[in-house]
């Protein structure tokens, strides 16, 4: 199911979307194969704290983040992928490790798209379980969550 907050958002936007069911899977790329699309494609959520400030970087299924060239380029002092505890309490209606990339839906969590992921003409991401998955426009994702789009992620 995806979470209601999300659904009840791209519902009040008229959004075009796809939401589809699959096996239980816990990573990106688990995700990619469970769904049958290419892993770049796919969007894998990473939270992380920047001078003390949450942030969403969102990087293709079959990349990782680089912490260094996200601070630097952030302009940051301190970075830090945010632990369990601190994403449970900001996604509350999600499972860990399935967190919709929606951060303006989570206390205006700003987002951060790797400009690889920002190329594909369609992106697929979790909907806040490892079962449900969002299909969209790129375009379209951008419209809704506004990220800011830079070059930081590496072949995983």
């Amino acid at each position: 199911m995806i979470t209601p907050r999300l659904q009840e958002y791209l519902d009040a936007q008229n959004a075009i979307y796809t939401h589809k069911t699959h096996r239980l899977t816990y990573t990106a790329k688990d995700l990619a194969e469970a769904d049958h699309m290419p892993p770049w494609e796919v969007a894998k959520t990473v939270v992380f704290v920047g001078d003390g400030v949450f942030a969403i970087a969102l990087v293709p299924a079959c990349a990782r983040v680089d912490l260094e060239e996200l601070r630097a380029k952030l302009g940051l002092r301190t970075i830090r992928l945010a632990t369990e505890a601190e994403l449970a309490k900001l996604f509350p209606d999600a499972e860990l490790g399935a967190m919709p990339p929606f951060g303006n839906l989570y206390d205006n969590i700003p987002v951060y798209v790797d400009a690889s992921l920002a190329n594909e003409e369609t992106i697929a991401f979790n909907a806040g379980t490892h079962r449900d998955v969002v299909h969209m426009k790129f375009k379209d994702f951008k419209h809704y969550v506004h990220p800011a789009i830079l070059s930081f992620a590496f072949p995983a």
